[in-house]
């Protein structure tokens, strides 16, 4: 064993040096009020500027929550977009055939419940979100029609849909198929 370690004794060894904080001799006096003061406003300011950085972003991330949130709405209501549009030619088909059915055949049982399976496809489209998008009488609207054809009439004002040749749908407010019209010159 080493000289110096043999006679160690914890009990006998002189007291540690002891410091403050900021690494200064215990035996300095405290620092003047007024730089105590400048420390504690600058603890201020510098908690104001963090607190306020947080608020600004717990708002930035509530909002972008918001924002995908109306997204998610959006992508389910026009989701199932395709299917309808599939659907509507088959809708188209049922009432061209109930236009096209004689008078006498309107009571028979089976074309009822062909009219009523059409009455079925209405009311699940109509539950989708989907509305018939109202032409006949009205001005032509670009944003709603698709003109087809252009007929000369001397009594009607130009521009007015006389005839519907395809049904157009709303989803939702938006254009899911426009119609197609035959308008006044």
């Amino acid at each position: 064993m080493p000289e110096d370690k043999k006679d160690y004794n914890p009990r006998t060894r002189p007291p540690a040096k002891r410091e403050d904080l900021a690494g200064r001799p215990a035996t300095h006096t405290p620092p003047p009020a007024d730089e105590l003061k400048k420390e504690l406003e600058k603890c201020q300011r510098e908690k104001e500027k963090f607190l306020a950085g947080w608020q600004r972003s717990r708002a930035d991330f509530l909002n972008y929550k918001k924002e995908e949130m109306e997204r998610m709405r959006e992508i389910l209501n026009y989701s199932h977009t395709d299917l309808i549009l599939k659907i509507l030619p088959i809708l188209d088909d049922l009432e061209r055939g109930e236009k096209a059915l004689p008078e006498d055949l309107r009571s028979n049982q089976f074309f009822k419940g062909i009219l009523q399976i059409k009455n079925h496809f209405r009311d699940f489209l109509k539950s989708q979100g989907v509305e018939e998008i109202k032409t006949l009488g009205e001005k032509f609207d670009p944003n709603f029609q698709e003109v087809v054809e252009e007929v000369a009439a001397n009594e009607k004002e130009s521009g007015i849909v006389i005839e519907e040749v395809q049904k157009g749908y709303l989803i939702h407010g938006k254009v899911l198929r426009p119609a197609k019209v035959r308008v006044t010159k």
